[in-house]
């Protein structure tokens, strides 16, 4: 006959083991498929194609219509960011809206280059040293990457119009419920 002891103690040594291999909490978990569901899409250019001039300085350079599906439970706020990571300069950032009201799910072609737009919805400052949309006006050479990320923020911020990626992007740390992203390319 075996001895009590080395089996109830091989059965705690599994059982604290087995208790650690999904120590996540489960609001991480929840967050996680969350992020999976949120799909950020354009009717004007698809997931790694070509964004069409007319969104960029060598044309009209209006913002793209964007849109998404419903906000994931919490949700108070939308932000969106739009910003180029192969800029020569590092990343240059064309786009800054942030205060998108929870049941807003699209942004529309051509939003006017003012602070507040849309009712509330806030712009802030691009790279240009400009409010609102600055579209796409690489280097000539290799087409450059251009992504949209889009936010879901658990609290709708108070903040002033004109602020900058760096501010907003500070500003909603830890309070990122959902994200997605669209990318587009243009290069000249």
């Amino acid at each position: 006959m075996f001895p009590k002891f080395p089996i109830i103690l091989f059965l705690l040594i599994l059982f604290f083991m087995g208790c650690q291999v999904d120590s996540k909490p489960k609001s991480d978990l929840e967050k996680e498929d969350v992020k999976m569901a949120i799909k950020l899409i354009s009717n004007a250019f698809d997931e790694g194609g070509i964004i069409p001039s007319e969104y960029t300085c060598d044309d009209i350079d209006v913002s793209p219509k964007l849109s998404w599906g419903a906000p994931p439970k919490g949700t108070k706020s939308w932000a969106l960011i739009c910003d180029d990571p192969d800029a020569p300069m590092g990343i240059w950032v064309h786009w800054v809206v942030y205060c998108i009201p929870p049941e807003v799910n699209l942004l529309p072609k051509g939003i006017d280059k003012e602070k507040i737009v849309l009712g509330g919805v806030k712009q802030g400052r691009n790279d240009f040293g400009k409010i609102g949309y600055g579209g796409p006006c690489p280097p000539p050479g290799k087409p450059h990457r251009y992504f949209f990320k889009l936010y879901a923020l658990d609290f709708m911020p108070d903040w002033e119009a004109g602020m900058t990626k760096s501010q907003v992007m500070k500003g909603i740390e830890g309070h990122i419920i959902a994200e997605a992203e669209l990318m587009g390319k243009y290069g000249r």
